[in-house]
């Protein structure tokens, strides 16, 4: 998945008239193009990683609006929400289940937080949410 693709995306979107589709598309590119800048300001290059990055931060977003709206007893604006988010999901790696999370920390060898997260955060990036590791590793201590 690249830039580009995410605005042939926003356009078929745009052309089926979807919505949601296109603030979703609207707000995950809007951020990946800032990414891009920041990361060139430290002379690096955006990578799949960073996109993947950028649209679980969208996600989260989304979810935090979702929320808030149902709390303010807003339904249709919250369910414009989710199925942004379910657009934007479609874009993420399958995550980790739990049992794989806890199958990797017991197959480590130094199990203190931060090594654990620093091995996660290195080997499985974009893949596991890593408020479900530090959750799980909790447990296991």
């Amino acid at each position: 998945m690249d830039l580009m693709q995410l605005k042939k995306e926003k356009m078929l979107a745009m052309k089926d008239k979807d919505k949601n589709k296109v603030a979703a598309l609207e707000a995950v590119i809007s951020k990946v193009m800032l990414e891009t800048i920041n990361l060139r300001a430290k002379g690096k290059e955006l990578g799949e990683a960073d996109i993947v990055a950028v649209c679980q931060k969208v996600d989260r977003e989304l979810e935090e609006e979702e929320n808030a709206n149902r709390q303010a007893g807003r339904v249709e604006a919250a369910q414009d929400l989710a199925a942004q988010r379910a657009v934007v999901q479609a874009y993420l790696p399958q995550m980790m289940a739990d049992d794989e999370i806890r199958e990797v920390i017991l197959s480590l060898d130094d199990r203190t937080t931060p090594n654990v997260m620093k091995h996660f955060k290195t080997q499985y990036a974009g893949r596991v949410d890593m408020r479900k590791v530090a959750q799980i590793l909790k447990e296991l201590q």
